[in-house]
Parts: structure tokens; sequence; C-alpha cells
């Protein structure tokens, strides 16, 4: 199986002497074994399952039709793991809910849930010891595909956990029901279980009394953090586990639901692959009539991943990854003082005057030029939520908007202007719709069309070719760059960073149009 990126041949002119990822394959026709990996990297993989889904999972059912479709899914895993073997793989990873599906009350998913005896408490080999545990199928099937494909194997499963009536926290039903990560060992140990945290509208299953904070080693990486979906956007656990140093790679099955302009699966996980300097595996589920579909192995400098609308069936990503990822943010000092558009925005951020004439060193007094005849701005909905925006006209200009104490900066040329509107926003609030968590968010944007109210709307196609300085006063440290153009292709910024206490991106050349750039901040405390 190859790694076919949506974008490939784009992506390839983007290939940075430094990086951290080289994809075995990127193109249906190129089809090459991988070699085995080099000291200084593993070689992964990420399936994006097209799952088979339950016909009706509100309706309730028997144990044995419950695996007989969940083994369906299973039997997709397995040849999976066959062929990541022959390509050397010595991790894979697969997406939440791949093995039962979704939409499952409390009571409907029962039959579906394995029991899941503590890792921390029971050593325990599920391929070789199948009749320790009643109702551990499903774990049985898994550990004895990592055996088979002699690679580490991470899964999502429901399991189950009975409780007494003494424990104050124990549901009616005498039981805790749980969306689980599961780790494999290349020799099927049970190496480590995770349990969701931040359930995304899941009555069937309980939100654990303690959050998990789980990491495992492995012989050819070091050690991994694990956590699921929804997680992704809060502090527990994915922040607090990316506090211990050593953890370098992270493991991440997921079914998330496409969100332009910000939140499509692949910009989140790319976003946090650099914000933290991290290996992200991550494995979503496909079902493009639900938006679902966008996975990746992403390290700071480079990514790999797929996205796909239009096909039904599911895809193979393998690629090798350094063990020890080269981290892409830096100080504003670090490099570009002699590009031209880079002095003009530490000028800015000096506050110093400008014009256009600076890029001829004529420094020009009073007012800043740009802003004599400044645009307009206007409110629309992005995301939901209620951003303040500017149009952004014309081939060459500087432009600020505000909100709520943050205010976003463009400093921006453009080569030819294309009949498109793109904007310029700033949100710094509250998001309460689908979740409820604290952002500050910069974003230039491609409208929808040619009236304001479009702004806000989701694209995936741009014409419009920019080189660009975006920065804001932001009040937290943890902020994940986005950056995507025309058809779904992730872009590396050029530079990130801080500089007289604003953060910015720098991009030039980008290989399409801009979809989105943004500078997506989280304010875990305000949540």
């Amino acid at each position: 199986m190859v790694c076919v990126m949506s974008g490939a041949s784009r992506q390839l002119a983007l290939f940075l002497c430094g990086c951290c990822v080289a994809v075995l394959g990127v193109q249906a026709e190129e089809r090459r074994p991988a070699e085995r990996h080099q000291a200084a990297q593993y070689v992964a993989a990420v399936y994006e399952h097209r799952s088979i889904l339950s016909p009706n999972p509100l309706a309730l059912t028997s144990r044995e039709q419950a695996l007989e479709l969940m083994n369906q899914n299973l039997d997709i895993y397995e040849e999976q793991v066959t062929i990541a073997a022959q390509k050397g793989v010595q991790i894979i990873v697969f997406p939440e809910d791949g093995i039962h599906g979704f939409n499952f009350t409390r009571t409907s998913i029962y039959p579906f849930l394995d029991f899941m005896p503590s890792p921390h408490l029971v050593r325990w080999n599920p391929c070789l010891e199948p009749h320790r545990f009643n109702d551990t199928e499903v774990l049985q099937r898994l550990s004895c595909m990592a055996v088979k494909g002699e690679m580490f194997l991470v899964a999502n499963l429901g399991t189950k956990q009975p409780c007494h009536s003494s424990d104050p926290g124990c549901p009616n039903d005498g039981r805790y029901q749980y969306n689980t990560n599961v780790v494999f060992s290349s020799n099927g140990t049970l190496v480590d279980s995770y349990r969701k945290q931040n359930l995304y509208f899941e009555a069937a299953f309980n939100t654990p009394l303690e959050v998990d904070h789980i990491t495992f080693d492995t012989p050819f990486a070091g050690k991994f953090g694990i956590f699921t979906c929804f997680d992704i956007l809060f502090f527990d656990p994915a922040v607090r586990l990316l506090r211990d140093s050593e953890v370098k790679h992270v493991v991440y099955p997921t079914a998330w639901m496409n969100q332009l302009p910000l939140l499509a699966a692949i910009q989140i996980q790319r976003g946090f692959a650099i914000t933290f300097g991290v290996n992200f595996l991550a494995a979503n589920i496909h079902h493009p009539s639900l938006g679902m579909t966008g996975s990746g192995i992403h390290a700071p400098l480079k990514s790999f991943w797929h996205h796909d609308m239009e096909s039904p069936e599911g895809h193979l990503i393998i690629a090798q990854v350094a063990k020890n990822p080269q981290g892409l943010i830096g100080t504003g000092n670090a490099t570009g003082k002699m590009n031209p558009s880079h002095s003009k925005f530490l000028k800015i951020l000096a506050g110093e005057p400008y014009s256009e004439k600076d890029a001829q060193d004529v420094h020009c007094d009073g007012a800043p030029k740009w802003n004599m005849n400044a645009p307009p701005t206007f409110n629309s909905e992005m995301m939901y939520d209620n951003f303040t925006l500017v149009p952004v006209w014309g081939k060459e200009g500087y432009l600020r908007v505000c909100a709520n104490g943050l205010c976003c900066h463009l400093l921006y040329q453009r080569p030819t202007l294309s009949k498109e509107l793109y904007a310029l926003g700033v949100f710094d609030g509250l998001h309460t719709v689908h979740g409820t968590y604290y952002v500050q968010v910069c974003a230039l944007v491609k409208c929808g069309g040619l009236g304001f109210e479009t702004c806000g709307q989701e694209v995936t196609e741009a014409a419009g070719i920019f080189e660009f300085h975006l920065w804001g006063n932001f009040s937290t440290s943890y902020i994940f760059p986005m950056l995507l153009t025309s058809g779904m292709t992730l872009e590396t910024p050029d530079q990130l960073g801080w500089e007289n206490d604003h953060y910015f991106l720098r991009k030039s050349g980008l290989s399409s149009g801009l979809v989105t750039a943004a500078l997506y901040g989280r304010l875990y405390e305000k949540d």
C-alpha cells in the first residue's frame, strides 16, 4: 500500500532538507517496499478506515450479532496489518469507533463492549491467554494481529468495567462503559489502555472519574503519548502529557467531522504537531457523507496525509518518522531580517512609521498610508462564533482588526489579484456550540462568495496567492498554526514565533491558492 496525499504533486515541491518524515510512496503508480528503518527513524502506519456500521445502532442485539459485525471490521484491520508488515511497519494506528461504529445508546452498545482488565494490575497477552477473561474477543483478535504483524498496534474499542453500589460514581446499571484506546506490543501483550476524557456527545460512554495520562515505551522510538479525538482541544490529557519532555510521539485515534475554515481534521492534527514539536500519528474514520476524513503522519516540518471526500474506500499511510523530530517554532530574530517584508514587519511591531515606499527604504512621516482609507470592519459567523473582520483588498497592504483585547495584524503582498474576497478576522471569546472552550483566533480566510456575509463559510478551493505575515497579541502560549491551500493541501510556515509580545506566522511561496491561514489560540484556564 502507498501513501497518497491530497495534492501530493504540489506537496513534493515543499520538501525541506531537514524534514522529519520520508514517505514510502506518494502516488498510486509508485509502489516500492519500505526499507527497514535507519538508526534515526522508525516506520509508522495509520489507517483511515471505512467502518462497516450497524444498520440500526439504537436496536438491541446479542453479543453474537455484535461480534459478527465487529469481526467484519477486524478482518479489514488484519488485512492492513499484513500489508503494513510487508513494508516493515513497527507501529500502526487505527481510528476511533472503527470496530463498533457510533450513535449507540448506553444500552444498545452493551453487546459491543469488551471487558477491560487494568494493564497496570494484570500482565496479559490475550492472544496467548484467550480464556483468561470473558467477553474479550475483540482484544484477542487485536493482540493476535500485533503478533502476526510483529508491530505495536493501537486501536479503539468500547469497554466495560463492573462496579459496586458502594462506589459513589457507579452508574445505576452497575458498570462503567468507556471509549477506550488499547496498545499492544509486537508480542501481543496489552501494554496500556486510555479511556477518553473529553467525550463528544457520546451518551453510551462514561467520563472517567480521574483523567488517564497514558504514555508507553517502545524499543524503536522511545516514549509515546496517547489520547482520542476531541481531547486534542483540551488541556487534560493532551497538553499535560506533553509536559513530559521524553514524549516525542503521539498516537491519536479519532472520528473527526471536518469543519472548515478552522477545524478540518488535518488542520488541527498538523497544528498540534508543530506547536508541541512532536510526531503525530492520526487515524480518522472514513465516512465522507458525514464529513469524516483526514488522517496523517505529521512531523513539525512535514506531513503526509489523506483527505478524500470522493472515494468510498479506506486508506493506509506509511512513512518513515524521525525518532527525534526537529521543531519549527523559533524566535522572530532567528531568520528573515534581511527579507524586506520581514524588516517591514519588525518596523510595524516597533511602532515605526512606514508606507508603501518602505520597500525602497524611504521612510514616511505621520500615519501609515495603508490606513488612510481603511476598509470597513464587519461581523460574520465563522465556526458558530461572531468574528469581527476586515476585507483584504488590493495587491499589498497592512490591516489590523481587534476584539476584546486581541488585535490581529496582516502584512501582505499579492503577485496578482483574483476575483475572490478574502478577509482578516478576529475572535476572542468562549466558543459554546458543539463544546465549550475559550479561543483566541486570528484568521485570514477566503470567503464563500463576494459578499461580506459569506466570510466564514466552508471553502476548499481558492486561487489567491499571498506572501504575508499574520500576527496577534495573544494572551496564551498555546497557539496552533493552520495553513491550508486549495484542494485541502497542508503547507508549512516559513517562520513562527514570538516577537515583541506578539505571536506571528510568516509564509511566502504558496503552492496553490490560500484557503485559510490562522493562529488558533486556546486559553484553557477560561473554559
